[in-house]
């Protein structure tokens, strides 16, 4: 395939690390248009720089996903810099899970405002303009917490239980209204990214840290799902993919 990436303009929210950096990458190296958005202004620029010498195209801004202001304005750049916009990878997101009983309230609140939130403010940012022209991509990074239950995940779960219900709304409600907008939610298990260093609680570190050790592989391997899911014709979606280590049970 890859004939329907090409001068694709893609939005990317945490880009400047891990799954999102692997799948800009990818992306421009098949002729997308990338636009990167994350909170660490030199990351970013750093991975455009990348791209470019690779013969790419990318644009950047700083993005707080919290900020609705700053997704509208991540659009906006799409549209100033590449004229249009035709999918967003919603990827943002943290994972200091602990035991409910840790009482890491802060922590409960941030995931809320992170993984809920800038998923809910990526989508009103570019569902105008996808209504408007009847087509659109947008795919979200839930988790395979956010397909079943794991202890120290009741939080962190959550927020990505949320994000599978409210994509699989958005995919039917945009399939009864006609608009052209196509969803993919991704369910990762044990990712090689910077997800454990936002965990605190010690214990619930120590084991995640030995699961990735044991089971983590390349987020290389989810920006080729990304890939493939954007280039199906746009007729066709695969709402939902689960993806992991095949060494892990999950």
């Amino acid at each position: 395939m890859n004939g329907n990436i090409k001068d694709k303009v893609v939005i990317i929210t945490g880009a400047s690390s891990g799954i999102g950096e692997a799948t800009a990458k990818l992306l421009a190296e098949k002729g997308a248009k990338v636009v990167l958005g994350a909170r660490r202004e030199d990351r970013l620029k750093a991975i455009a720089g990348d791209i470019a010498k690779a013969g790419g195209e990318a644009a950047y801004r700083v993005l707080d996903v919290i900020s609705q202001a700053d997704n509208d304005a991540i659009v906006k750049l799409a549209k100033d810099r590449f004229g249009k916009v035709d999918a967003i990878l919603l990827n943002a997101g943290i994972m200091p899970v602990s035991p409910l009983s840790a009482m890491k309230t802060e922590e409960w609140h941030q995931m809320v405002d992170v993984n809920i939130k800038g998923v809910l403010n990526g989508v009103a940012a570019v569902l105008p303009t996808f209504t408007a022209q009847k087509s659109g991509h947008i795919l979200a990074v839930s988790s395979v917490a956010g397909l079943k239950a794991y202890p120290g995940t009741a939080v962190y779960g959550g927020t990505k239980w949320f994000v599978r219900d409210f994509m699989e709304v958005l995919r039917m409600e945009s399939a009864t209204e006609g608009t052209g907008i196509r969803t993919a939610t991704l369910y990762p298990a044990a990712i090689n990214t910077e997800l454990l260093t936002t965990i605190t609680d010690e214990g619930a570190a120590q084991g995640m840290e030995g699961l990735y050790a044991q089971f983590g592989i390349s987020p290389d391997r989810i920006a080729s799902v990304v890939a493939f899911a954007l280039d199906l014709p746009a007729d066709t979606t695969v709402n939902e993919f689960t993806v992991g280590p095949a060494s892990q049970p999950w």
